[in-house]
């Protein structure tokens, strides 16, 4: 997971090398922390936060296959 979203990450923002993942395990619950620049804040979550919602979708697929409930959290 958290693979997948530092991909989704990079691909949005201006300084990819800025972009910081950490996955944090807790029993059957999955909590994936994205920090980016501060200046790249806007693109990560979008208008009305349509990107932020839209990055948690796909990892709320992509978690049926791990069978944990996963959050993605977006910290500044």
């Amino acid at each position: 997971m958290k693979e997948l979203v530092e991909v989704i990450a990079k691909a949005l923002v201006d300084n990819p090398d800025e972009v910081v993942v950490t996955e944090i395990e807790d029993g059957n619950e999955l909590r994936i922390e994205l920090k980016v620049a501060a200046a790249d804040m806007g693109k990560v979550i979008g208008r009305q936060g349509r990107i932020a919602k839209a990055i948690r979708s796909v990892v709320k697929t992509a978690s049926t296959r791990i069978d944990k409930k996963v959050t993605v959290e977006i910290i500044e």
